[in-house]
């Protein structure tokens, strides 16, 4: 028996490592030069995303009427009112946090009764829980 499973260990062997030809690129990777020189065409032509989540922008045709001076002033004059997007996706600003409404001492005694009236849900039979 024992020859059987070498006999068996050296042809899966003998298998996996021929296999791997294959598996193996047709072409050799792209050098950091060729990918730098690849990133930097594209750069210049707009062709990359800007970074985060976002679809590419589309280039604007329209020139503006405002003059770099004006829309700093505009800028910081937002971020005077705190009117600026933040950074990033342009997420709306989150709404401010609401405290617990009752103490801590309170909520443990709260807990406390309902587990000693044997009105809590057990563990794992809650509405989330897996079935069985």
């Amino acid at each position: 028996m024992t020859m059987k499973n070498a006999l068996t260990v050296v042809a899966a062997v003998a298998a996996a490592m021929f296999s791997q030809a294959t598996f193996a690129q047709a072409s050799a990777p792209a050098s950091r030069a060729e990918v730098k020189a690849e990133t930097k065409a594209a750069v210049k032509a707009g062709a990359t995303t800007p970074a985060g989540e976002a679809a590419p922008m589309e280039k604007s045709t329209a020139k503006s009427t405002k003059t770099r001076a004006e829309r700093k002033a505009e800028t910081l004059a937002a971020r005077k009112d705190k009117k600026l997007a933040p950074a990033g996706e342009g997420a709306p600003a989150a709404a401010p946090a609401t405290g617990p409404t009752a103490a801590r001492v309170d909520v443990k005694a709260d807990t406390k009764a309902a587990v000693k009236a044997g009105t809590t849900t057990p563990a794992g039979e809650g509405p989330g829980a897996p079935k069985k």
